[in-house]
Protein backbone atom coordinates (compact mmCIF):
# COMPACT_ATOMS: atom_id res chain seq x y z
CA UNK A 1 0.00 0.00 0.00
CA UNK A 2 2.76 2.47 0.93
CA UNK A 3 4.60 1.67 -2.31
CA UNK A 4 1.48 2.41 -4.35
CA UNK A 5 1.06 5.77 -2.57
CA UNK A 6 4.69 6.65 -3.35
CA UNK A 7 4.16 5.70 -7.00
CA UNK A 8 1.07 7.91 -7.19
CA UNK A 9 2.96 10.78 -5.53
CA UNK A 10 5.78 10.41 -8.06
CA UNK A 11 3.29 10.43 -10.94
CA UNK A 12 1.70 13.68 -9.78
CA UNK A 13 4.99 15.50 -9.09
CA UNK A 14 5.71 16.71 -12.59
CA UNK A 15 7.64 19.91 -13.03
CA UNK A 16 6.82 21.97 -16.08
CA UNK A 17 9.92 23.67 -17.43
CA UNK A 18 9.71 27.22 -18.77
CA UNK A 19 10.92 26.04 -22.18
CA UNK A 20 7.92 23.67 -22.27
CA UNK A 21 5.38 26.52 -22.24
CA UNK A 22 4.48 28.46 -25.40
CA UNK A 23 1.67 30.57 -26.68
CA UNK A 24 -0.64 28.97 -29.19
CA UNK A 25 0.21 31.79 -31.60
CA UNK A 26 3.95 31.09 -31.29
CA UNK A 27 3.34 27.36 -31.74
CA UNK A 28 1.36 28.07 -34.89
CA UNK A 29 3.96 30.45 -36.33
CA UNK A 30 6.95 28.24 -35.45
CA UNK A 31 5.43 24.77 -35.57
CA UNK A 32 8.50 23.19 -37.19
CA UNK A 33 10.77 24.40 -34.38
CA UNK A 34 8.29 23.31 -31.74
CA UNK A 35 7.92 19.86 -33.33
CA UNK A 36 11.70 19.41 -33.28
CA UNK A 37 11.74 20.39 -29.60
CA UNK A 38 8.93 17.94 -28.82
CA UNK A 39 10.78 15.07 -30.51
CA UNK A 40 14.13 15.98 -28.97
CA UNK A 41 12.92 16.49 -25.40
CA UNK A 42 10.17 13.87 -25.26
CA UNK A 43 8.31 16.21 -22.90
CA UNK A 44 4.88 17.70 -23.53
CA UNK A 45 4.45 21.42 -24.19
CA UNK A 46 1.73 23.50 -22.57
CA UNK A 47 0.13 25.95 -25.00
CA UNK A 48 -1.41 29.11 -23.68
CA UNK A 49 -3.97 31.66 -24.85
CA UNK A 50 -3.91 35.01 -23.07
CA UNK A 51 -1.49 33.53 -20.51
CA UNK A 52 -3.76 30.63 -19.55
CA UNK A 53 -3.02 26.98 -20.29
CA UNK A 54 -5.48 25.64 -22.84
CA UNK A 55 -3.76 22.72 -24.59
CA UNK A 56 -1.01 20.21 -24.08
CA UNK A 57 0.80 18.78 -27.11
CA UNK A 58 3.16 15.84 -27.12
CA UNK A 59 5.28 13.89 -29.57
CA UNK A 60 3.46 10.76 -30.77
CA UNK A 61 6.22 8.39 -29.59
CA UNK A 62 6.26 9.97 -26.12
CA UNK A 63 2.47 9.74 -25.98
CA UNK A 64 2.60 6.05 -26.91
CA UNK A 65 5.11 5.43 -24.08
CA UNK A 66 2.76 7.24 -21.69
CA UNK A 67 -0.19 5.07 -22.75
CA UNK A 68 1.88 1.92 -22.31
CA UNK A 69 3.01 3.03 -18.84
CA UNK A 70 -0.60 3.72 -17.81
CA UNK A 71 -1.66 0.33 -19.13
CA UNK A 72 1.14 -1.43 -17.19
CA UNK A 73 0.13 0.43 -14.04
CA UNK A 74 -3.50 -0.61 -14.44
CA UNK A 75 -2.50 -4.26 -14.93
CA UNK A 76 -0.26 -4.17 -11.84
CA UNK A 77 -2.96 -2.74 -9.56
Amino acid sequence: MAQKCRQQDNMTKTNIKVQDIASLTDFHRNSSTHCKHLKRSGRPVVLTVNGKAVLVVQDAAAYQRLLEAVEREQVDS
